[in-house]
């Protein structure tokens, strides 16, 4: 590999492997900033951050975190690595 190479995930070549986690991330829409933390350390590429703009309560929103939980094994390190502890998991 490269140094300083991006790796980009292709989900279309990833089996779907939500079906059998036992708890599953769920993002407080309010609380999120959309800053792309979690996208970042998602070791499934299961999170994508929304276009959606600043609402009423946050201008300064870029975004949401939108999760496929096709793809999302509930591991939790989103949950973990939210800066604004938007992220919480859930029991199934």
């Amino acid at each position: 590999m490269e140094f300083g190479a991006i790796i980009k995930h292709d989900q279309k070549k990833s089996p779907k492997t939500g079906a059998w986690r036992y708890m599953h991330p769920e993002v407080d829409k309010e609380k999120c900033i959309g800053c792309g933390t979690c996208v970042g350390f998602c070791p499934d590429a299961a999170i994508t951050v929304s276009k959606e703009q600043g609402t009423m309560n946050n201008k300064n929103k870029k975004g949401t975190a939108e999760i496929d939980y096709e793809y999302c094994k509930g591991c939790g390190v989103c949950a973990e690595v939210c800066p604004v502890k938007a992220i919480t998991m859930k029991k199934k």
